[in-house]
């Protein structure tokens, strides 16, 4: 076997497939090497893909720049939704309950069949690194493989400790080893690192439930995809269902608080804010009875039932009495117990925004290693990385999303701007610009982009020309096409639940009042033949213009502040007029902008300022 590769992905999760397919797919000669051939794109918590707090943006943007998730996910969903209809557009997020099983042997087929990748099961415990720059690895077994980039796509699986209630021992997942040297070894590096925690609830024997106690929750009846290149079809779908929990219950958890992990100090990282355990919600809302809890299949082929809302990492025995006092469940079977995980992870502050790290030239990390907690936004920062890595072994530019650009910027931008204190989720309103970063127009945002960089094709983006072509012919003919105040359209309006028409007035116009529907119009002209899709961005764009004309003006103003660059090497400490505090934040780190410059903790108005006049007294290029 070839010992010398372009690019290698340690890692088989959601950033590692990600990663390496990107690499391949530019021409890199790539390697991924993975723990157990058996577990790539496992999904070790919730096996589902997109749903609220912007996780299907995520994967939108990843399919625009020619990503796989999308894809795999469209292949093998059990139930899928679209959420949060009753709300603006720019927070409509599509879900899908995956099957685990099917999802990771696709995930893994499409790697073993791309070109120029190879997939080696191995583990990981050395970095080859010399004068700062990476090249390459070591495994266990004393074997070096060398290369000119390596990215780290580790999961929880450095120094992982598994937690059930006061019982702790080694491992990445529930029965997975962790992997105790390559931690130490990136401590030798010199790289700082801290710890995290997340956890996962107990799976459910679905026999064993009682469905005439629970409530149904079937999935769309709309042919609904992720991937803007999936054919649209109707599948039949498996329903979740979801439940609520109880008094008992809640007397369940405060009687036994005191064996929680959480309380007894046995969990000393911090966990993810946005998905809290059933114990640390009961304590956070100890009034609160009626917390939801959701029953989602893992599989076709398994009766495995997953309890969304009830993870916990408290002793076995409490599980089953948490369970047992839940409507539907009181007879429920566990077949994976709920447990909690820590893991070390890498300060996201020591890398660039292209994901490599500042101290080693040609490493980059994606996923939890970088503070994060999702398959979504490891999969985000994994498709960068993977562009960014096959991009420096060609000698070229890395690319970076920016915040006005897309999510995965907003996502990769608050981590090396701001760090985290908690594993990162990401939401819409970390994002300034939402109304323009929706998910339904992310081909409109990044697939031309995803054709520059190499991985969208000649086809697929003729698709997209053609689709731009018809959104704009449709928006000049509702813009162009009168109506005119007539007893009859009058009338019309009227049976609508409309305002009167007392001027004429164009199709758009019309389009723009709240209660009219796209169909509608055709009272006034024959409406062309249009997709579904095209529809749906003609009627954003007339029912949301002037949020939509707002936000680009801000667009406009934050760009002004982007384009200021800020030179690598500039001296922070030399620079009068800075407070002690953001000449320590600035020179951590080292942002490329004043724009980046002004996001960072610390950094005040005042102190942009200052640093707005140096860099227009500095004779130096900043715009380099």
């Amino acid at each position: 076997m070839s010992r010398e590769y372009d690019v290698i992905v340690v890692g088989g999760g959601h950033a590692g497939c990600e990663a390496a397919l990107a690499a391949a797919r530019l021409g890199c000669k790539t390697l991924l090497v993975t723990m157990s051939l058996d577990t790539i794109a496992q999904m070790s918590c919730n096996p589902a893909i997109g749903g609220p707090a912007a996780k299907s943006h995520l994967v939108r943007e990843i399919d625009a720049l020619g990503g796989e998730m999308g894809k795999v996910i469209d292949q093998t969903y059990l139930n899928i939704r679209m959420l949060n209809l009753s709300r603006g557009p720019a927070v409509h997020a599509l879900r899908a309950q995956a099957d685990k099983i099917k999802y990771r042997a696709v995930m893994t087929l499409t790697l073993e069949s791309q070109p120029n990748l190879i997939v080696r099961q191995g583990v990981v415990t050395k970095l080859l690194v010399e004068d700062g720059h990476i090249y390459g690895i070591q495994l266990r077994t004393g074997t070096k493989i060398t290369s000119h980039t390596v990215i780290l796509t580790t999961g929880t699986f450095l120094r992982g400790m598994i937690v059930i209630g006061d019982v702790r021992y080694p491992g990445g997942r529930q029965g997975e080893p962790s992997a105790e040297e390559l931690s130490q070894n990136l401590k030798e590096l010199g790289l700082q690192l801290s710890r995290f925690q997340t956890a996962t609830p107990p799976r459910l024997h679905a026999d064993t439930a009682d469905y005439s106690k629970l409530i149904c929750q079937p999935g769309s009846e709309q042919p609904l995809r992720f991937s803007f290149d999936t054919p649209l079809e109707k599948k039949e779908q498996i329903p979740c269902w979801y439940t609520y929990t109880t008094a008992e219950t809640i007397k369940v958890i405060q009687e036994n608080i005191h064996r929680s992990p959480i309380k007894s100090g046995s969990i000393t990282g911090k966990g993810p804010r946005y998905c809290p355990s059933i114990d640390r919600k009961v304590l956070r809302f100890p009034d609160k009875v009626d917390h939801q809890i959701f029953l989602e299949p893992e599989g076709e082929y398994t009766k495995e039932l997953y309890c969304l809302g009830l993870t916990t990492s408290m002793p076995e025995d409490v599980q089953e009495k948490i369970i047992r006092s839940i409507p539907g469940l009181e007879n429920a079977q566990i077949m994976r117990t709920g447990y909690a995980v820590e893991y070390d992870y890498i300060l996201p502050h020591q890398m660039y925004a292209s994901l490599e790290s500042k101290m080693i030239s040609g490493l980059f990390t994606a996923g939890q290693i970088n503070g994060t907690s999702g398959y979504e936004e490891a999969a985000a920062q994994g498709i960068m990385a993977g562009i960014n890595a096959a991009r420096k072994v060609q000698g070229k530019p890395p690319v970076v999303l920016s915040r006005a650009q897309a999510y995965i910027g907003v996502l990769i931008d608050d981590l090396v701007t701001k760090g985290t204190e908690e594993p990162y989720r990401m939401m819409t309103s970390r994002a300034e610009y939402r109304l323009i970063l929706r998910q339904d127009n992310a081909d409109l945002r990044l697939r031309e982009l995803g054709y520059q960089i190499g991985l969208i094709d000649t086809a697929r983006f003729e698709r997209l020309l053609r689709k731009k072509e018809a959104i704009q012919a449709t928006l000049s003919w509702l813009a162009e096409t009168p109506v005119s105040p007539t007893a009859e359209v009058r009338e019309y309006l009227q049976k609508l639940g409309s305002g009167d028409l007392k001027k004429q007035v164009s199709l758009m116009e019309i389009l723009q009042r709240p209660e009219i529907n796209f169909e509608d119009l055709e009272f006034f002209a024959p409406l062309p033949p249009l997709d579904a899709e095209i529809i749906e961005q003609v009627v954003i764009e007339c029912k949301f213009k002037g949020y939509i004309e707002r936000q680009m003006k801000q667009i406009e103003q934050f760009q002004k502040m982007e384009d200021i660059a800020i030179p690598p090497d500039i001296d922070y400490f030399s620079i009068k007029g800075l407070r002690n505090e953001a000449k320590e934040r600035l020179h951590t780190i080292r942002p490329s902008s004043l724009g980046q410059a002004a996001r960072i903790s610390g950094v005040s108005p005042a102190d942009i300022n200052v640093l707005l006049v140096v860099l227009k007294g500095d004779k130096r290029d900043v715009s380099a």
